[in-house]
Parts: structure tokens; sequence; C-alpha cells
């Protein structure tokens, strides 16, 4: 479930206490004390058998004597009689529970658990949603509900605040309301055995009155579904994250360097990086991200210039910007000439612009005007120190007044101190230009900028297509590991590996396996080149700590002899290990190269991982690494690359060549598609893989493999990658061949065309409105879709020698995945001969698949030709509720469609 009677408890029109009380000090005392007297305009009713009244007003003995049917029932009894109290109100009629009681399952108490599961299997018969158990309660203050046993009301606010901490959620609501900030919505979701983040970030997307979610997060339980509703919000506002547990080892024993780096937090990192949301570390950051991102400010770019009259705090506050990753503005020379005219000769001559301690209002606005009007500087943090011989408001009313004219400036301000300051700090928070304490925490706040704006970014890229530049053959792959699996054996030799990877065009160093020195020093006199030698043992993982690699050997005399010692040797340290023989492989010769590593690793909550980072043999110790979750496209993986350090070393430096950053890319995304094909890679490294300017090279593989995954399985990947199996041939009604496929984001031109090449009249059919060409921010949105809860299918065809779309339909299922909305449009000059009848029948079909029971669609009433489309398929027509010129046409898919009347 996701939204399904989420109403019920955000929204109530009647609420029941069942353990309200009114001994002093308990929960249901406080709790109900609470809810009485939060505003809420409705009945508030309490149960408890032993009392008669609370604070006045009348106690029921029972769930049955209530008056009526409460909405939301709250539940403060005892654990053992919680799922009882659940099934007594789903046979009332309730639909929204919270169950603030404790003792179910924390710290791993089976009984508490088995507790849960029947709270579960009491509400399911009657659609019952629980928030909770062991929660602090539930507090929406425009509803007036306070549902919870927090010491205060928080105030009516816009932001909604999501908690497993009931402690966290008492702090912030103690510190917000202290500095005036409001909630559209406080939850405390406790032990989410039903409602999680996933479900309320759904709900909150929606809602009206909330305009940024905040979440403290220490765990997630259905990662598809967070990840699905995560993006979905941060789409439409600012979803700023506080995650718990960042400094917690990770724990789990792991096969490979990939699995040991793939720290949990390290993932959910990833996870929310990816998923266009803000990450944050501190309680103070919380609030203050909120703040910046809840202005709307907008940067272009990501170089700050400062604006100071103290040098000092200007140097603190480039330091402060540096140390979180930020790049400081080089104000360009014309903008230092400009500055020259209006500041005194002492100015700073550069970034920080100090414009010295005795700076009135006026030279504060000429040096603004100045920066404003730099093509280096992308945003300005203006700051104040308090001087004797400078008025502080002054300057900060010359700011609002500069301001005043270039709205859509970016503009951060901090002025330090007491007095003046505080009301300088209350003039730009009126005027809605951010303002903080101390320069620190102004550098942070933009960084909060930048790291918002590349997530957002990453949502709406376009990545170049790579399909054409590789050719996977799962197959092969396959077949090398399941007969690694028929000897018993769940870890790959690395020739094995090496064939996963060529099945993969991954290019690999060339590598023969033999059985013993002579056969060893054979084969290094065939390649004449200098070798390497390598143990081969299933049972020796890191092959270098024991030994069991020799670089660099130049004649078939010393491959000989370093086998036979190296067999020797390991056959004393490894008595038990099975020796197969040795690898030789050539010495690979890639001047310049970096040594990486790239892997694949399963996370137990996001599933498939991909790791990027610093190879060779201390790849642990330099924990110089990056994770990001699958699918992955170009735009990402080149983005992933540069959360590491050995992206710098990567590039150009005196006389060695950049990396050629697109082939480490495409090796990601060969990886990325491994992932998708071959469930039974549960761990695989690439270590080191060689990168220079004209390539890769894989030097060493290794691969832990498993039987495959059922097809289709949620824990392979948080989100769900292009389900190229719907790829087929679609013949229409003249015998014209389409190619039909889910689209992709590399579909954005293409899609962009096809609507260019559409009349103005059958734009405004589709789009409701006239395009002549469909912008920019559209198509991105129709070709990035989350294929969880949407699909588009595009019909690709040939036409002067290039592959254009001639026809799309879509649908998007909302959250609980029961209706869908469809559209469909083909090219003007296509229409009339099948193909719109033909892609309504593939999308029909598959949301009968997927379990969607209608599909629905809003049709302009002129659209005959539509509407006549629809009467075929068997949809139904109602006049749209609130407009007129509009019909409503839906399906229910859950009747076979033979049986279907025409619509009338």
């Amino acid at each position: 479930m996701s939204v399904r009677n989420l109403e019920y408890l955000f929204k109530p029109q009647s609420i029941a206490v069942i353990g309200a009380s009114k001994r002093p000090r308990s929960v249901g005392a406080v709790l109900s004390h609470n809810l009485f007297n939060a505003g809420f305009d409705g009945p508030v009713m309490a149960v408890n058998p032993r009392e008669q009244s609370i604070e006045s007003t009348l106690c029921y003995n029972s769930i049955a004597d209530l008056p009526i049917t409460p909405d939301l029932g709250i539940v403060v009894t005892p654990p053992e009689t919680v799922p009882s109290v659940i099934a007594e109100l789903g046979a009332r009629g309730t639909k929204g529970v919270v169950v603030v009681t404790a003792g179910f399952g924390e710290g791993g108490d089976t009984e508490g658990k088995a507790l849960v599961q029947q709270a579960l299997d009491a509400a399911k018969p009657h659609l019952i949603r629980i928030i909770g158990p062991n929660c602090l309660g539930i507090m929406v203050p425009h509803h007036g509900v306070n549902a919870s046993f927090v010491h205060i009301n928080p105030l009516p606010g816009n932001i909604a605040f999501l908690t497993q901490s009931g402690a966290i959620a008492t702090s912030v609501v103690d510190w917000a309301t202290a500095r005036g900030i409001g909630f559209s919505h406080m939850i405390s979701l406790g032990n989410m055995a039903d409602v999680d983040f996933g479900d309320m970030l759904d709900y909150l997307a929606a809602d009206p009155n909330t305009r940024a979610i905040l979440m403290y997060i220490e765990s997630i339980s259905e990662a598809r579904k967070f990840m699905s509703a995560g993006r979905a919000a941060a789409r439409t506002k600012p979803v700023i994250v506080l995650k718990a547990g960042r400094t917690e080892a990770a724990a789990k024993a792991a096969a490979s360097h990939t699995g040991a780096l793939a720290g949990a937090d390290a993932v959910y990192d990833a996870a929310i990086r990816r998923a266009g949301m803000l990450r944050v570390y501190t309680m103070v950051e919380l609030f203050d991200a909120v703040e910046t991102l809840a202005t709307g400010m907008k940067i272009k770019g990501e170089r700050l210039s400062i604006l100071t009259n103290g040098g000092g705090m200007g140097v603190l506050a480039t330091e402060s910007l540096v140390d979180a990753g930020g790049m400081p503005a080089v104000v360009a020379p014309e903008t230092v000439e400009t500055l020259n005219k209006v500041l005194p000769p002492t100015w700073s001559k550069a970034n920080p612009v100090d414009i010295i301690g005795d700076a009135p209002g006026q030279r504060y606005a000429d040096a603004l005007e100045g920066l404003l009007e730099d093509p280096n500087t992308d945003a300005i943090l203006v700051l104040n120190c308090p001087q004797a011989i400078a008025d502080s408001l002054e300057a900060a009313e010359a700011v609002v007044s500069t301001l005043e004219k270039r709205r859509s400036a970016s503009v951060l301000t901090s002025w330090l101190g007491e007095g003046a300051a505080v009301e300088a700090r209350r003039l730009f928070a009126r005027n809605k230009i951010p303002t903080y304490e101390t320069p620190g925490q102004a550098a942070r706040a933009f960084m909060h900028l930048v790291h918002y704006k590349r997530n957002q970014e990453l949502l709406v890229q376009t990545p170049p297509s790579v399909a054409e530049l590789f050719t996977a053959d799962p197959d092969r792959a396959r077949a090398v590991i399941q007969k690694a699996m028929a000897d018993g054996r769940d870890i790959l030799t690395e020739p094995e590996a090496k064939d996963v990877l060529g099945a993969y065009e991954i290019p690999v160093v060339r590598t023969v396996s033999v059985a013993n020195p002579e056969e060893a020093a054979k084969v290094a006199e065939e390649f004449g080149k200098p070798v390497a030698l390598k143990i081969l043992s299933p049972d020796i993982t890191h092959k270098t700590d024991k030994g069991g690699v020799r670089l660099n050997l130049r004649s078939p005399d010393e491959v000989h002899w370093a086998a036979a010692r190296m067999l020797s040797n390991l056959q004393s340290l490894e008595p038990d290990a099975r020796i197969e023989g040795f690898t030789v492989q050539e010495m690979a010769n890639m001047p310049g190269a970096r040594e990486l590593i790239l892997g694949i690793a399963e996370d137990p909550i996001f599933g498939a991982v991909l790791l990027f980072g610093q190879g060779g043999t201390k790849v642990e110790v330099v924990q110089d690494k990056v994770i990001a979750l699958p699918p992955l496209n170009m735009v990402l993986a080149r983005e992933m690359m540069t959360h590491t350090r050995i992206y710098r070393e990567m590039q150009a430096y005196r006389n060695v060549k950049a990396v050629d950053l697109d082939a480490v890319g495409l090796t990601m995304i060969k990886l990325s598609q491994m992932v998708t094909d071959l469930t039974e890679v549960e761990e695989l490294d690439i270590n080191p893989l060689f990168a220079n300017d004209e390539g890769v090279l894989a030097l060493d593989a290794r691969i832990k493999v498993r039987p495959p995954l059922e097809k289709g399985s949620p824990r392979r990947t948080a989100i769900r990658p292009v389900p190229h199996w719907l790829t087929k041939t679609l013949t229409i009604e003249d015998g014209a061949e389409f190619l039909l496929r889910p689209i992709v984001p590399e579909d954005l031109p293409l899609i962009q065309e096809m609507v260019g090449r559409c009349t103005i009249e059958d734009t405004r059919l589709r789009f409701f409105a006239p395009l002549k060409e469909l912008p920019l921010s559209a198509a991105q949105r129709l070709t990035q879709i989350d294929y969880d809860r949407e699909m588009a299918l595009v019909a690709i065809g040939e036409e002067e020698g290039e592959s254009k779309i001639f026809g799309v339909v879509r649908i998007a299922a909302d959250p609980n995945n029961e209706r869908a909305e469809y559209a469909v449009m083909v090219r003007s000059d296509m229409k009339g001969n099948g193909l719109g009848w033909q892609l309504m029948h593939e999308i029909l079909d598959y949301a009968r698949d997927r379990g969607i029971q209608e599909v629905y669609g809003e049709v302009l009433r002129e659209n005959r030709t539509m509407l006549k489309m629809c009467e075929e398929l068997g949809f139904k027509r109602e006049v749209h509720a609130d407009e007129p010129r509009m019909a409503v046409v839906t399906v229910d898919l859950t009747v076979p469609m033979s049986t279907q009347a025409p619509a009338a």
C-alpha cells in the first residue's frame, strides 16, 4: 500500500483515544490533553472503562460504545491488547490508527515481532493504515491535530518533518517553536510496521500545505518504494534528509574489496543523491538548508564571490567554503576595473572582496552592483563585521535596496554579532534574503544550493546514447557461471572472471591458464614479452598477500623458476589450498595509466550497488571510493567519478594526458547492464583497471556467484531498470514495421523532433495547448520516467537512414498501482493507419500484466478520433465534472475486453 486511506490519519473528522488517562504524567494523559487542546474541529472521544471523564469529556467503556465511528484511532494500551483493539476499530469502520505503544520487537524480541504481524493481520481486512508502533504520535497543526505526547503544540507552517525517533521529534518541536518555525506535518513513524517513508513522501508530495519535506532516517524498509516516492517528491519540492548512523562500521563479511568498501552509509548517500534529495549532517544544518532552499533561490553555477568589510572574516569564509568542497570565484579583470572606480585604493583587488572596515551602505551597494555583473561569479556571500565607524543596519538596508531591482540574484548574507546585526538579520528575513549568524553557516548553506542543484540536474540530464557502443552476451557469461557452480564453486577463477568481462566487451589483458611451471615457461616463450605469473586456486582470494603474484618476468627460465618457487612456498603457507596451476598474462603496457577499481556489491536494503574508486593493492587503506545505484547512463557514470580524489588525477597534468573518461564511464555502464542481466553475480571486482588516454584494460578480476534470483526480484535493484523484455516488432495495417520499446532518456531529441513534425492542432489535442515545439523541461519529464510507476512505449522506424519516433503511448499509475492515466500520440503524417490503436493495445496489455485495475484519460470532446478509438477499446465515457469541454474515459482491466460493452 502507499497513500490509500492516509487522509483518515492526517485529515480526520473524528478521533478516538483508546487508553486515554488522567493519571498525571502518563502517556495517555499527556496525549489526551494535547488532543483536547490543539484546536481540532471535531469530536475527540476517550475510551477507558476505569474513568468516567477526562478533562470534562465523557469517557466510553469500549470502542463498541462510541456514539460515532472515529476516522482515526490513537492506541496507548498495553502491547498485547493492540491487535484486538485494531480489530475492534476496523469493525467500527475506522481507517487510520496510530499505535503509540512500545513493546513490538524492539531489540529483537520475537514475541513483540509476532504482535506486529497480528496487528497487521487485524488491520488488513478493513484497509486500516497504521503509524507506529513505538512512536511519539502525529501532529497536523493546520488541522488542529496533536495526537502525540510532545510537551508543546507545534506552530502551523509549511514544513513537513518525518522521523523514526520520538526524541528527535520533541527536540525539533522545541527548537523550532523558539525560532518561530512551523510545520504542516510532524510525523513520528516509529517502527514503521505499515506506513513508512515511501508512503509519506507520496502523500506529502501532493499536499498543498507542504513546501519542503525534512526526514530524520535511521533505516528504511522498502528500497524500491522509497526511491520511487523520493524521486517523485524531489521533482516538486525540496526533500532534505538527516541520516543517522553514518559512522557505523560496515560489519558484514565480504569476499571482495568492493563488498568491504560498500559501507551501509555510503549506499544511503548514493540513494539520497540519486533521488534528487539533499543530505545534511546536523539538526541546525537541516533547518538552515530549509531556509535556504525555501527562498527558491536558483544558482546558475558553483562559483562564489565573498563581499566583506573585514578581511580576516572573508578569509575564514573562504576556508569554510573550500573545506566544504566549494569553489571561490576568480573575479574577472573587467570587474576589478569596475570596482576600482567605486572602492578605496586599498580594497583587496580579488576575492574575497574586502571593501575595508569603514564601509558605509553606499560602498556595499556599489560593490554588490559590480559583483552582480561579474561573468565569473554565480553567487555572492555578503558579510558584515560590526564596526564603531560604520553602521551595520545601514549596510543591510543598502543590500536590500540593491536586490529589490534584482529579485533573481543569488545572494546570501551573514551579519556577525548581536545588536544591530539582529535587526539586520530580521530585515533580510522579511525580504526573503537568506541570512546566517556565521560565515561558516553561510558557506555551508551555499554548498547546500550547489549539492541540491547537482542532484536535481541528475533527475533531468539527457545522456548520450551508448547502445551502439557495445553488445553484451549474457548467455556466454551465464554459461561460465553455471559451469563453476556445477563444480560446487561460488568464486570464479581469474580466467573465468575475465571470460565474463569479455562477454560484456570489457577489455582484459591476455591471459592463459597452465597446469605447471613447464607449461608456464612455454606460454611465456610464445608471448615473447614480459609477463605476470599468478597462482590459480579457488581457495586463495587475495593472491598478492600470499606471495601468489610475480610481475615483469622477462624470460621463460625466470617464469619457470618463479612458478616452482611460488608453488613450493604456497604448499607450505596454505597446505589445504587447492592449487589448479597458474595464469600467465602479458604485462600491460599503458603509459600514464591510473589504477582504478570498479565493482558490484550487494546491499541488504538497496540491493545491487556499483563502486568506483582508486585501485591497486592499497585500495582498502586509501578508501577513495564512491557508491552508486544502478542502472547507470553516461551522465550518471561521469558524475559518479567526480566524488573521488582519483578523479583529479585522471585529468591531464604536466606531460601526462587525461584519462579517457568516456571509456571508464562505458565500463561502468557495462557493469550496470551486467547487474540487470546476471543476478547470479553477487560480488565483482576489477582491480586494477588500468585507464589512460587511449582506453581501459582490466588486469585482474574476481567474481562471486550464487543461484539466479527470481525474475524481477525487487531485491536486485532499488531502481527498476529499463524493461528491455518489452521490446518487440510492431506491424501495422499497411505492413510497415516498427521497433516497439520502452522510452529511455536518450530519446529526448527524438521526442522533440516527433512533436515538431506534428500539426499545431494535433499538439493542442494532445497537450491541451497549441505547441510548435516541445519545451525542454517537458521533454525531460516525458523521457526520464520511473519504470516502477510509469511506462512509455515508443514506435521507432527508419526515415532517410535515421531512426525516428513515429508514435508514443504512456501510462502513469497512482502510488497504489490501482489506477493509471494514459496518453498517446502519433506523428501527424502517420495518423489513420492503425499505429495509435496498436500502441493503445500494447499499453493496456502491459497495464493488465502489472495488476493495474483501471486506466483512464482526459480527452477534449472535440477529439472525435480519440473518443472513437477509446470506444472500440472498451472505454466508457463521462463528462468531466469540472470542465464541460472535456470527457473522462475509463476502462476496467479486471473485465476481459471481449465482454466489455462499447461506450454509449
